[in-house]
C-alpha cells in the first residue's frame, strides 16, 4: 500500500468527485431533547454503500436513537435499526497523518454514540488524528449476511477511509481500529478476519486493503464459547442455537493470522458483563502466531467505562497508555 505524493493527490481528486457524485450524507443518529453547551456534535457523515447496504430485511428498518442518561449535560445516546451504515467524521484542527476507525459497543443489540463513539472521537481529534465513528449494521435484525454484516461495514469502512484519504490529509496507510466491548469483537474480527470475503465489491475503494495498521479492541467481547462468551452478544450474533463450527468461525481467538497487524488489549478484571477471559484468549492467540500484542489488565474498572467511567480510577490512564503505545508503532 504504499504511496507517493502524486498519487495521494491524485486519489484525493478521484475521493472528491466521488464523495461529491456517489456519497450521501445521512445525518449522524441523534434522538430527541437538547444537547449539552460546548460539546461538537459531527456534521459530516460518509454512508458505506452508494447504492444502499446490501442484503437487506425483507420488512425494512426504521432507526430509532433514545436518549438514556438523566443528566442534561451529559447525553448517552444509543441507535438501532440501523439500515444505512455510517461513519460520523471528526476532523482535527491541524492533522497528524493517522486515522482510527471507532466502534462503539452496544452488545450488538443497539450502538452507543457517545460513551464509545463521540467522546473518544474528541479525545482524538484533539490530539492530531482523523476520527471516523462507525454506525455498523446489527447482526440480530434480518440482515442476509447474518453474523457476517458488521465485519462487511467494518471492512468496507476501513477501505473508504483509504480511498478518500486525500480528503482528509491521512496516510492511507496509518488507518487503526479501535472498538469497545461488542465493537471490540467487530474490531478484533476485522483486525483477523481482514481478507475475508464477507461482501461483493461495489467500486474502487473496494481495491484498498481493510487490514488496519493497527487494532485495540478494549474490554472486547471475543470467544463465541459458551463458557465465557457475552451471553446477549452471541445470542444476538449467532442465534439461539449455534453450532461449534459457527462458534468458531466467529471468535476472532480462533482466527488469527500470521499477518494480523500489533494488537492493543486493554480489560479489567473486575467486568461483570464481558469476562477478561475474553481478552486473555486473544492474547494468547496472537502470542501463539508471533503477533505483536500489548495487554494492559486493571484490577478495577468494570464494564463500559471508556473515557467517563474511567475518571478516579487507575484505568483512566489507559487512553495515554495507547497512545504511548502507538508512539512506539510508529502510529502516532
Amino acid at each position: 500500500m504504499k504511496i507517493d505524493r502524486r498519487s495521494l493527490m491524485a486519489a484525493g481528486f478521484c475521493s472528491s468527485v466521488l464523495a461529491s457524485t456517489t456519497f450521501a450524507q445521512t445525518r449522524p443518529p441523534d434522538a430527541d431533547g437538547a444537547l449539552p453547551p460546548g460539546l461538537p456534535q459531527p456534521t459530516e457523515t460518509i454512508d458505506l454503500w452508494p447504492a444502499g447496504a446490501p442484503g437487506a430485511p425483507a420488512a425494512g428498518l426504521v432507526e430509532e436513537a433514545v436518549e438514556r442518561s438523566q443528566d442534561r449535560l451529559v447525553t448517552d445516546r444509543a441507535v438501532r435499526g440501523i439500515s444505512v451504515p455510517r461513519m460520523a467524521v471528526f476532523r482535527p484542527l491541524r492533522s497528524n497523518g493517522a486515522a482510527v476507525l471507532l466502534i462503539p459497543g452496544g452488545g450488538y443489540r443497539h450502538v452507543v454514540v457517545d460513551k464509545e463513539g463521540y467522546e473518544m472521537a474528541r479525545w482524538l481529534s484533539a490530539r492530531g488524528f482523523t476520527a471516523f465513528v462507525l454506525f455498523y449494521r446489527l447482526p440480530g435484525e434480518g440482515w442476509a449476511a447474518g453474523p457476517d454484516v458488521a465485519l462487511a461495514d467494518a471492512q468496507r469502512a476501513m477501505r473508504l477511509v483509504r480511498h478518500r484519504a486525500g480528503d482528509f490529509a491521512i496516510d492511507p496507510e496509518r488507518v487503526a481500529a479501535m472498538g469497545f466491548s461488542a465493537g471490540g469483537h467487530v474490531c478484533a474480527d476485522l483486525a483477523t478476519r481482514f481478507a475475508g470475503r464477507v461482501y461483493d465489491a461495489v467500486d474502487g475503494a473496494d481495491a484498498w486493503s481493510a487490514k488496519p495498521f493497527c487494532a485495540a479492541p478494549i474490554y472486547p467481547v471475543v470467544s463465541m464459547d459458551p463458557s465465557v462468551a457475552h451471553a446477549g452478544s452471541r445470542a444476538l450474533l449467532l442465534g439461539p442455537d449455534p453450532n461449534t463450527a459457527s462458534e468458531a468461525a466467529h471468535s476472532p481467538d480462533r482466527n488469527v493470522p500470521a499477518d494480523a497487524p500489533p494488537f492493543f488489549l486493554l480489560h479489567a478484571e473486575d467486568d461483570d458483563a464481558v469476562p477478561v477471559e475474553n481478552t486473555l484468549l486473544m492474547r494468547a492467540a496472537l502470542k501463539a502466531k508471533n503477533v505483536s500484542v500489548e495487554t494492559h489488565l486493571f484490577g478495577n474498572g468494570g464494564h463500559g467505562f471508556g473515557l467517563r467511567k474511567a475518571i478516579g480510577k487507575p484505568v483512566a490512564a489507559w487512553p495515554d497508555l495507547w497512545l504511548a503505545w502507538a508512539r512506539t508503532r510508529s502510529f502516532a
